[in-house]
């Protein structure tokens, strides 16, 4: 499946996002530009803003504010990937060192508020309550998702319900934010707001649920980080809590033992090994991409309520691309 064609239906808005962004990151103080450019443009395609730009064109919008929110979105999107990889002590993103692993912890967290205050300027010169109160909530819901994922690092005893929660409140709901503000600036009813809603929640629930597959079975060199990072952080995710949850005692020793090694920050490549041999026997992957195709299926048919269009048939498209990550 070709991306460009993908986007093909709201190009001329995709170039005139990509100069909206990149205007907004003007600053009288060079490195917010420099660290803001540089995150920015390290490969991304922009999922979250193309979801924002289609879902207000999905509902008949006509004119360019929506240009705006999709910067907005793709702000508050970045000032978040920032922050992450400060508190994850993460050294790579898009196979590009981060910006903690170039300029430290300070600036990268300094910049990513910066990011996070323009998007409210942004959002605010359109003098749209109800965007505002959207974006508000969102920030909201990411934040107590960045803290619950944080309070269960090492908790090998993670429910799966506990889980899909986490997901949605750190992943998910960037992308139904993202589809809400587009519906809500075109115009949309309150069933196509919500329809797109529920689309996104879905996308995004998929999404994430497919980078937590990548993460024990892709390829390093496509996915521009390391194999089995989320166990190097100290993360159950879907894979680990499946085996930990259904496998053999031996399996749940060997899931805490690396956990806690993890914490201690004494994992060795031979633990990473052992752990991407357990997950492939234990068929964790197979169960995590089902779980994925579920909220595809879900996500495509929340649109049926929608009126068929170009825009329509891309959003589809997204999600089905989301899905065909390579594992």
């Amino acid at each position: 499946m070709d991306f460009a064609q993908i986007i093909a239906p709201i190009q001329a808005d995709f170039e005139a996002l990509n100069q909206e962004i990149f205007t907004s990151l003007e600053s009288k103080v060079p490195l917010i530009r420099q660290i803001g450019e540089y995150i920015i443009s390290s490969g991304g395609k922009r999922l979250r803003p193309i979801v924002s730009l289609l879902a207000a064109r999905a509902v008949g919008y006509s004119d360019n504010d929506h240009v705006r929110i999709a910067a907005v979105v793709e702000f508050l999107h970045t000032s978040t990937l920032l922050h992450d990889d400060v508190v994850d002590n993460s050294h790579m993103r898009r196979s590009k060192p981060t910006a903690n692993d170039r300029w430290g912890n300070a600036a990268p967290v300094l910049v990513g508020d910066f990011l996070l205050s323009r998007a409210f300027q942004l959002i605010t010169s359109l003098e749209n309550i109800a965007l505002l109160k959207a974006l508000s909530n969102a920030t909201i819901v990411i934040a107590e998702g960045e803290v619950l994922q944080l309070t269960n690092i090492g908790n090998v005893d993670l429910s799966e319900a506990t889980y899909f929660d986490i997901i949605h409140h750190k992943t998910a709901q960037m992308f139904e934010t993202a589809a809400e503000l587009g519906a809500l600036l075109g115009g949309g009813t309150p069933e196509q707001v919500e329809a797109l809603k529920t689309f996104a929640l879905e996308l995004g629930i998929a999404f994430q649920l497919v980078d937590d597959a990548l993460d024990y079975a892709g390829d390093a060199a496509t996915m521009g980080k390391n194999l089995g990072d989320d166990l190097q952080e100290g993360k159950m995710t879907l894979p680990l809590i499946r085996i930990y949850q259904t496998g053999s005692d031996d399996h749940r020793e060997t899931i805490k033992t690396l956990i806690k090694k993890a914490q201690a920050d004494d994992l060795q490549d031979d633990d990473v090994a052992t752990i991407l041999d357990l997950v492939k026997s234990a068929k964790a992957i197979e169960y995590t991409l089902e779980k994925a195709k579920e909220a595809t299926v879900k996500a495509k048919a929340a649109l049926e309520v929608l009126p068929a269009s170009d825009y329509t048939t891309a959003l589809a498209q997204l999600a089905d691309l989301a899905l065909a990550r390579q594992v």
